[in-house]
């Protein structure tokens, strides 16, 4: 009981002992609420980087054969149908559709005058992906995109001369020139939103499409490259500022006329019931399924023939993991510091009080009494600070962007600029295990260096204690 007392005496009567419980409160409010605000920006980040890719994709490498378990070599199945077959008995599997990609050259003023002109001025390099629009919109988050918000640069929203789609079930629909020309109609394209803002595209513009076709009896390119003029029928926003500056939809078939190929895919996109929990074991199996049929090559052979969406952003999540990770390493070493004022404060008391030593021991404290007292006493400090600056912490976390904004105003400058990033606000994410880990190890780093101070006071001879002047 005793101890109880007189830590919280001690702990009153001594202001510098609140120092150290202020470092504590500012050591782990900076740590709530910078890996909150990391969380955040990785979620964020996640779901903006994924865009418009579906929880798998399968891309076959078309070889001519596979080779089995049994080392035999099978030739190569192209059948799409029954590809989609197989997926789809999965349980786990809730879509499937395929898809047509390939690479070309986007030309607003013509192929064959862009082609004269510097790149930078006259053309760009564009993903052509040709899509069923039904399986699309249940594989993915395309339909989403035809109906996201405008972004936030100026020329986009109602000054954005492209539009969304007016049909979004069927997008492709059609459009005369402005003049009404009576002259054939062109394929429809969806450009990105990004693509039409960057070329001041408008709805019912003509544009050219270049690229270069690819024999499949003799395996090599065409001598001649495929040109065409298409319609910007409308615009889409995946939430992916790269994908939406280069990617172009159009319908599979009208694709493949284009490209002159009679395979009509070259990827399955999968969506799964539940990604995060079925994502490893639905790949396993399907993986192991198509590779029998003789749709994929033997694993370890071809890994990117089947791989998650993560796994087209690898590098970018790393990243941002890898920096959250380091900012909380660097942040810890704030709670090093606060635990180095601990020890200093109780290292101080211990020699101030030598004298309340002595006398606590006359009256029958033992050794281990006065130990827990000095332990008591960096207790209370690390129990207060770490609670304190929890709250602190998640109170700013929750309310970090009007602070900002508010900050922001009083300066006189942008703090945190949102033209950089695809989001509008500093996302923040709390997690109170995460913060439940942050307390625990702030009381325990406390207790560690306020263990030295309370051992010497407990090793302290009473009777030189109490001739200590």
């Amino acid at each position: 009981m005793f101890r109880t007392f007189l830590s919280l005496r001690y702990l009153k009567a001594r202001k510098t002992n609140w120092i150290g419980m202020a470092g504590i409160l500012v050591a782990v409010g900076a740590l709530v609420l910078i890996l909150s605000i990391m969380a955040g920006f990785l979620e964020e980040s996640r779901r903006t980087l994924r865009g418009n890719l579906a929880d798998l994709v399968i891309q076959p490498s078309f070889q001519s054969s596979v080779l089995q378990e049994n080392g035999d070599w099978v030739p190569m199945q192209t059948d799409v149908e029954r590809m989609l077959e197989i997926i789809r008995e999965d349980p786990d599997v809730v879509a499937a559709t395929p898809q047509l990609q390939w690479y070309g050259i986007f030309a607003p003023d013509g192929g064959e005058s862009a082609l004269e002109k510097p790149m930078q001025d006259a053309i760009q390099l564009i993903e052509l992906v040709g899509i069923d629009v039904e399986g699309e919109g249940e594989a993915t988050d395309f339909r989403e995109s035809l109906e996201a918000e405008y972004g936030k640069k100026p020329g986009m929203g109602k000054f954005c001369n492209v539009g969304r789609p007016e049909d979004v079930e069927d997008p492709f629909v059609n459009l005369r020139d402005v003049r009404q020309r009576r002259t054939r109609l062109k394929v429809p394209i969806l450009v990105g939103e990004q693509l039409a803002y960057l070329w001041g595209l408008r709805r019912g513009q003509e544009v050219s499409l270049v690229t270069a076709t690819y024999d499949e009896a003799s395996s090599k390119l065409n001598e001649t490259a495929a040109n065409a003029r298409f319609q910007v029928v409308g615009s889409f926003r995946s939430k992916d500022n790269e994908t939406d500056s280069r990617r172009i939809y159009m319908d599979r078939r009208a694709l493949a006329d284009f490209l002159q190929r009679d395979r009509l895919w070259s990827a399955v996109l999968v969506k799964l019931d539940d990604y995060e929990r079925d994502k490893d074991a639905v790949r396993a199996r399907l993986w192991s399924k198509l590779h029998a049929e003789g749709f994929l090559s033997a694993p370890g052979i071809r890994l990117n023939e089947f791989r998650t969406w993560e796994d087209f952003r690898a590098t970018l999540l790393a990243a941002i993991q890898n920096e959250k990770a380091l900012m909380g390493i660097m942040l810890s070493l704030v709670l090093v510091v606060a635990g180095f004022t601990v020890f200093a404060l109780l290292s101080m008391m211990v020699t101030e009080k030598r004298r309340d030593i002595g006398i606590l021991c006359a009256l029958g404290a033992t050794p281990r009494g006065v130990l827990a007292l000095f332990l008591m006493i960096g207790l209370w400090e690390a129990v207060i600070g770490s609670a304190l600056g929890a709250l602190v912490g998640i109170t700013g976390a929750y309310n970090i962007d009007a602070i900002e904004r508010k900050l922001s105003s009083v300066f006189g400058f942008q703090i945190f600029n949102r033209e950089i990033y695809l989001f509008d606000h500093i996302p923040a994410e709390v997690s109170f295990s995460g913060v439940a880990w942050i307390v625990g190890g702030a009381v325990f780093s406390t207790l560690l260096f306020a263990a030295i101070p309370a051992w010497r006071a407990s090793r302290l001879d009473p009777v030189e204690a109490l001739r200590h002047e």
